[in-house]
């Protein structure tokens, strides 16, 4: 096996490792695509904007998100936050690849250490802090 087999092998993997999060994520386009949302895949993810016309309607102000991952799919609320947080939430996809079903619980888990601990439960999580230099760093990610 040459090293673009082996990549293309270990990319498999990580999708496969990822695929019951990212079903979660297709059930939810499924259900918003009734009520106008769309989808486009890039870079091998599936992104979805709830209002594709940019204009988010009075429900968008009760989501407690701008964008949310669930495995390669990513759920933001107009094309426009899905490019703005393109790098934050790739992070989150790759956190996906490397835990697997057990970021359902990883995050919540690291969320709640933080509250225990008397810190924010969204801006101390691991996860986030993770992404937010992952963002700081720029899409596509690079090597510091």
């Amino acid at each position: 096996m040459n090293n673009r087999q082996a990549a293309g092998a270990v990319a498999l993997l990580a999708y496969a490792w990822a695929a019951p999060c990212t079903a979660v994520g297709v059930c939810l386009l499924a259900a918003a695509w009734l009520f106008g949302a769309r989808a486009r895949i890039f870079a091998g993810v599936i992104e979805v904007a709830l209002w594709p016309d940019g204009h988010p309607g009075p429900l968008a102000r009760a989501l407690p998100f701008t964008a949310i991952t669930f495995g390669h799919s990513v759920i933001a609320l107009t094309w426009r936050e899905q490019d703005r947080l393109r790098a934050h939430e790739r992070e989150h996809v790759r956190q996906y690849e490397r835990w697997g079903v057990v970021f359902f619980i990883a995050y919540p888990l690291s969320s709640l250490w933080q509250v225990v601990r008397g810190r924010h439960y969204y801006w101390d999580n691991w996860f986030e802090v993770q992404a937010r230099q992952a963002e700081r760093m720029g899409w596509p990610r690079r090597q510091p």
